[in-house]
């Protein structure tokens, strides 16, 4: 008898050294090092290596960069199927990485719209063969995101789909919105709304004096607390979880941080460009500025980083909307509503940090631990046993937004030259380095 031997394959492993190690779960903020080791973090803290790197561990030297976990982008526009024009999987992959994101959250307003278990799968496959960051999928609440009749929530789950939403389309019956958050809780879902009341939605910018003097059909700020006001009565009544998505408007928020204070199961986030601008930005008919919902007032603006700040709102995603010139270069009332924003997350969510609003912890907290809280996801934090998904940077380093270096297919932006600060060094996933700076 011959008796056969396995020969164990040798173990990849990097350091990560000279590394100011940053994880919000669990306050951790020292010089330190980490190790990765097949994928997978083996080891950190402030002590590791302290008597140098042995022998075979690859070393990468952060020079004192912050090394924290991948930033989790909760709401992203990928576009693949339907309009590869704009971005694809790929491109998406490659901005997300740049961004220093590792894992994405793709909307289901494809074409076709993921509501059956084909799309969650084709997202899922796709996302395989590209090898890049991690890509999970919400999938529609509704048939078509039409708004009447309710997808196989309990089988989209199975098969993967991470939560539920109709996208850029609220639901706006509330005995539909009843139905879902009834149906999704029985399997422990989460339905995503987007705010906005259908029927005074028709407008191409917030409603007020500057919509008025443009010339332009406004849509009231009232739009999105009405509907939110709504949902929060049948999430009382269902025992649902509800979640708002891009919350920008200060009533919003204040009706949120009530919901919370009673114990309603409601989360929420924002974008950066509610953070950073406000209605002012669309200027000359700029529709790079046309988002939805849309700018709001300075007060509004205000009110939103407040909530950032005190808590009312979980967490800051992308809502990465990639536009190719045929959609964008119109008449602002047709023009295509969204701005790219997976490569300028990180240094436009970074200016609340450098204002002296808030803790550098406790803005990362929201990009990252939070998010994966909100989806069930696996990552967000520094664990031993994790992914090694991670981000390194230096939030001091200035440079200015050009969108001709961008990744992303589309270049919808409107802080084209605007200096910030916060350059990412390095994004890793699962231990293989997808992007470093040059």
């Amino acid at each position: 008898m011959t008796q056969l031997t396995t020969q164990l394959l040798p173990k990849h492993r990097t350091a990560y050294v000279n590394a100011r190690l940053l994880d919000p779960a669990t306050g951790l903020d020292a010089p330190g090092a980490l190790l990765a080791e097949d994928g997978r973090i083996t080891d950190f803290g402030p002590q590791l290596f302290a008597e140098g790197v042995p022998e075979g561990i690859q070393t990468v030297d952060c020079r004192g960069a912050c090394l924290a976990p991948g930033l989790v982008d909760m709401r992203v526009h990928i576009r693949e199927p339907g309009e590869e024009q704009k971005e694809t999987m790929g491109s998406a992959g490659r901005a997300a990485a740049a961004g220093g994101v590792t894992s994405v959250v793709a909307l289901p307003n494809t074409d076709p719209v993921i509501d059956d278990v084909a799309g969650v799968e084709y997202i899922a496959r796709r996302a395989r063969e590209e090898k890049s960051v991690k890509v999970y999928t919400y999938a529609a609440v509704t048939r078509g995101t039409e708004g009447r009749e309710l997808t196989e929530m309990g089988l989209l789950g199975e098969y993967g789909a991470v939560a539920f939403t109709d996208g850029t389309r609220a639901i706006a019956s509330a005995q539909v919105m009843r139905r879902a958050l009834s149906y999704a809780k029985t399997f422990g879902h989460l339905i995503v709304q987007h705010p906005e009341e259908p029927s005074l939605a028709g407008g191409a910018m917030n409603g007020g004096e500057m919509a008025t003097r443009l010339g332009l059909p406004g849509i009231p700020a009232v739009a999105e607390v009405m509907t939110v006001e709504r949902d929060l009565r049948l999430v009382e009544l269902t025992g649902g979880r509800y979640h708002v998505a891009h919350v920008s408007t200060a009533e919003t928020v204040d009706v949120i941080r009530r919901a919370k204070a009673r114990g309603l199961a409601v989360t929420c986030d924002t974008a950066p460009h509610y953070l950073t601008l406000n209605e002012i930005a669309v200027g000359d008919y700029r529709t790079f500025a046309k988002v939805s919902p849309p700018l709001r007032s300075e007060d509004d603006r205000r009110a939103v980083v407040a909530g950032l700040i005190d808590g009312t709102i979980d967490a800051i995603a992308s809502d990465h909307s990639p536009h190719d010139q045929e959609s964008k270069r119109l008449p602002f009332a047709i023009a295509e509503p969204g701005i790219v924003g997976l490569e300028t997350l990180l240094p436009l969510s970074l200016q609340l940090y450098h204002s002296g609003g808030i803790g550098l912890l406790e803005l990362l907290s929201r990009l990252t631990e939070k998010p994966a809280e909100i989806l069930g996801l696996k990552g967000g934090r520094l664990t031993k046993g994790a992914p090694a998904d991670l981000t390194v940077f230096d939030p001091d380093r200035g440079w200015r937004i050009d969108p001709d270096r961008f990744e992303s297919k589309s270049k919808n932006t409107p802080y084209e030259g605007l200096p910030v600060q916060g350059r990412v060094r390095r994004t890793v996933v699962d231990g293989r380095t997808l992007f470093e700076a040059a």
